[in-house]
């Protein structure tokens, strides 16, 4: 199992990362994301950790209008395809989709 930590299993949480980080697996190792709202409203700050805990992007994001509100005080989980340009979200069975609104 050992070989599997970081592609199949999540690795053990880095203590420098925040504490409700997601572990999403991926083909060749997983990433750890989060999300939070900024105070500017319709847009969230998305946080994308490498599997040792090092910071690989950091951005504001714009949620996609499909019709369905997003609460980021409910469960939720980051699905694939997640990446610093676009990330998805599920929350009860809809995906919502965050782009990355550029500078």
């Amino acid at each position: 199992m050992e070989k599997h930590i970081g592609t199949l299993y999540p690795p053990e949480k880095p203590i420098n990362i925040p504490v409700n980080v997601q572990w999403l697996l991926g083909q060749g190792a997983g990433v750890w994301f989060i999300i939070e709202m900024t105070s500017e409203s319709g847009s969230y700050r998305i946080q994308r950790f490498s599997p040792n805990g090092d910071l690989d992007c950091d951005r504001i994001f714009e949620m996609e209008e499909n019709g369905s509100i997003f609460d980021i005080e409910k469960a939720y989980e980051f699905v694939h395809v997640s990446h610093c340009a676009k990330c998805r979200i599920k929350q009860n069975e809809t995906v919502f989709v965050f782009n990355y609104i550029g500078a």
